[in-house]
């Protein structure tokens, strides 16, 4: 649209940077390698391990369709949030692959059984908000 000395109107632009600021956070989200690994031995656990860094390059892929959306109670640290919301982050990792690895023997009697849950290092993207936390692994 033109104005009345002939020269465009700067609505178009503006509305079109509000609409990227607003709609496209998956574009500004950071990136985070996470990973994994949860130990049980003879129905005990053994070892539980959670490693959150920040990615040093950019990662390459698209998001998952799936994302999750969590509360960060009042913290900006993601492992801390990862950990006070532990059961939907892991309920997560079953629906994006969890390596599963079980081993039981018996023996003169007496079972033996280890199962271990493992989610190699993987890219995810971040997006913090006021009040959620949106991750998205990449494919």
């Amino acid at each position: 649209m033109r104005s009345r000395d002939g020269n465009h109107s700067f609505t178009q632009p503006i509305s079109s940077i509000i609409f990227l600021l607003l709609f496209s956070s998956a574009l500004f989200a950071d990136e985070y390698i996470i990973s994994y690994r949860y130990s049980v031995k003879n129905a005990t656990l053994y070892n539980e391990t959670l490693y959150v860094s920040k990615a040093m390059k950019k990662c390459k892929g698209k998001p998952y369709d799936s994302t999750l959306i969590l509360d960060p109670k009042e913290s900006e640290n993601l492992k801390e949030i990862l950990l006070s919301n532990q059961d939907e982050f892991i309920a997560f990792l079953y629906k994006i692959g969890l390596n599963i690895q079980h081993q039981e023997e018996t023996y003169n009697g007496v079972n033996d059984s280890s199962t271990i849950l493992t989610l190699p290092s993987k890219c995810f993207k971040v997006d913090f908000n006021d009040n959620s936390v949106k991750i998205a692994p990449l494919k």
